[in-house]
């Protein structure tokens, strides 16, 4: 970098070599203290709210403020997505950790409205209600013990089957589950492809990942070259579909690539938020009382003729909203984004060199006293009228 550009460097450390931070960083997650990572650099370095270090086989800077966040989030120009190599080894290179930003709009626009639009949420809500329904049922029956996030996940996981892919039969769908649960553990393990490292069975499962999902799409193919329609159009449809203003259409590898981002991102981190605000409101029996009775309410609300809950009913569970924005803010299921410097940039007042990588730790956001008055405490009731002003609420 040379000594002028060295001088305004943010400081921090850069660990031993080739690990750089990563021991400190994983010994704080296993330790279940995962805030010990970034307070250890305050200790030593102040609140600058950023921080060098080595991490992910990278140079890296810790952004750690709203301020700081909101700032590279919101310049594409300087920042590009710079995720880890096992993530985007994982997830895959045509998947939006890794493509460029004119392509990421694109694909977004072409997935978000069957997942988010109005119509589409209508349509799914009778399967989510007797999806859970069942699922409830099933567990009481069950006449012990189950182990909640593995069943909470294989729920969300036939939720987020049958909007991606139309509700794949038993057989794919178990395998499918399997091989995302080896998956996850690698997501942001050390990119070693050595035996007893999770990175590599974390590749083996993505491989029967791709398997899977390429036999789905051949039948899918097969069956248009045939003029035989499944029914209903889900995600995979849309994708085979779908075609840019040139008239180019995604290619085998790009719709996998976003299949496998979308099913992986979109049962964790329901299950696992399901699973927290379960034990938050177990743990606070006013809040779940207040909860409860919201529930009731709405349900004495719905006539008679009315066959399981509409959108409607569900825009009325405000206190059940506040706990679910009260647990995201604690427990922060993405705790850190990852971006890359594509020119110099200055962040509070520190250099931020072409070619870094870049951390947004959002979870120093939400556990902020400044910006949210006792953080560690689990109170629904702070987001009672209260909108976010950006960057604090990632």
């Amino acid at each position: 970098l040379g000594s002028a550009r060295r001088a305004r460097l943010p400081p921090g450390e850069m660990g031993w070599p080739l690990v750089g931070g990563m021991w400190a960083f994983l010994r704080a997650f296993k330790s279940g203290k995962p805030d010990a990572f970034i307070a250890s650099f305050v200790r030593r370095f102040g609140r600058t709210g950023v921080y060098r270090s080595f991490m992910f086989s990278s140079p890296t800077v810790l952004v750690t403020t709203a301020e700081g966040c909101k700032q590279v989030l919101m310049d594409d120009d300087a920042f590009v997505t710079g995720w880890p190599k096992a993530t985007v080894a994982l997830v895959g290179p045509r998947s939006f950790v890794a493509m460029p930003h004119d392509e990421h709009r694109r694909i977004r626009k072409l997935t978000a409205a069957p997942i988010n639009g109005f119509d589409a949420l209508t349509g799914y809500l009778p399967f989510i209600d007797s999806t859970v329904t069942s699922s409830l049922r099933a567990w009481a029956d069950h006449g012990g013990s189950v182990e909640f996030l593995t069943e909470l996940r294989r729920m969300t996981f036939k939720i987020i089957v049958q909007i991606f892919l139309g509700g794949a039969d038993q057989a794919t769908t178990r395998a499918l589950e399997r091989s995302y649960t080896e998956l996850n553990y690698g997501m942001r393990a050390m990119a070693i492809n050595l035996p007893g490292f999770a990175y590599r069975g974390a590749l083996r499962a993505r491989r029967r990942l791709v398997a899977v999902l390429q036999g789905v799409l051949d039948e899918r193919r097969a069956a248009r070259a045939k003029g035989v329609s499944g029914g209903g159009v889900d995600m995979m449809d849309r994708l085979i579909e779908a075609q840019d203003e040139r008239g180019r259409r995604l290619d085998d590898d790009e719709i996998i690539d976003v299949l496998v981002m979308y099913l992986n991102a979109g049962h964790e981190s329901s299950g696992h938020i399901t699973m927290w605000a379960t034990v938050f409101l177990q743990e606070n029996p006013d809040m779940f009382a207040r909860a409860k009775a919201e529930q009731e309410a709405i349900m004495r609300s719905i006539p008679s003729s009315q066959q399981g809950l509409t959108l409607r009913d569900f825009r009325k569970m405000e206190y059940l909203s506040q706990v679910i924005d009260e647990t995201l803010r604690l427990v922060n299921i993405s705790f850190v984004s990852f971006r890359q410097a594509t020119r110099d940039v200055f962040v509070n007042g520190y250099l931020i060199p072409k070619g870094w990588k870049v951390q947004l730790w959002y979870r120093s956001v939400h556990m902020d006293p400044q910006v949210y008055p006792d953080p560690t405490k689990f109170d629904p009731s702070r987001w009672e009228g209260h909108s976010p002003r950006a960057g604090t609420f990632l």
